[in-house]
């Protein structure tokens, strides 16, 4: 069973690292059309997370989220909610910390799934603002972060985690998600996003 995992575990990565080639090298051509996820960074959740990562996290958050308002690009936040566990909506739990730059006309998803495509309006707000590639920000690496980047795949589009701006409760969890999945740094994504306004 190990080895099955390391062989599964060893295959995606080859995938991932083709894919990524391929893009990089501009084989598919595609003009980037970007948009920003923040995702579950909601005070209910901030709390789980190392203080340190946090700090990072959140101000490169804000760092990503000047570099696409200044570009013109989509800002879109996402919550998740549970009936059965919260955090209630129109409550201080459920909202992001003051902290960050979000301004109330950036398109708002609700989730219910770990999936921010999942059973939500996520998929038809990219498709109206034109956005083909997005990079994801926030909570967590390993749960609803990695489950939506996995959601764009699905719907087809160009996916990026994006380094010390993804967080989990636990560091190492978080860099192993950002190896595996090739977390690109926030000069990466500036440089993309800058040249995609031009």
């Amino acid at each position: 069973m190990k080895k099955l995992s390391i062989f599964i575990s060893c295959l995606l990565l080859i995938i991932l690292s083709c894919s990524f080639a391929q893009e990089a090298t501009g084989q598919d051509n595609k003009v980037v059309k970007p948009a920003l996820l923040v995702i579950d960074i909601q005070n209910a959740y901030l709390d789980m997370i190392p203080a340190q990562d946090k700090e990072i996290g959140l101000y490169l958050i804000n760092a990503l989220i000047e570099v696409f308002r200044s570009n013109g690009f989509p800002i879109i936040r996402v919550y998740h909610y549970s009936e059965e566990y919260g955090p209630k909506q129109d409550t201080e739990e459920f909202e992001f910390p003051s902290s960050v730059k979000i301004e109330p006309g950036d398109p708002k998803i609700v989730k219910t799934y770990p999936d921010g495509f999942n059973k939500t309006e996520l998929d038809r707000i990219l498709r109206e603002t034109g956005s083909n590639t997005v990079f994801l920000t926030g909570l967590s690496a390993v749960g609803c972060v990695l489950a939506t980047w996995i959601g764009a795949h699905n719907h087809d589009y160009t996916a990026f985690m994006v380094k010390d701006a993804i967080m989990s409760h636990n560091s190492g969890f978080t860099d192993q998600a950002e190896n595996m999945f090739d977390a690109v740094s926030y000069e990466v994504v500036k440089l993309m996003v800058n040249s995609a306004s031009n």
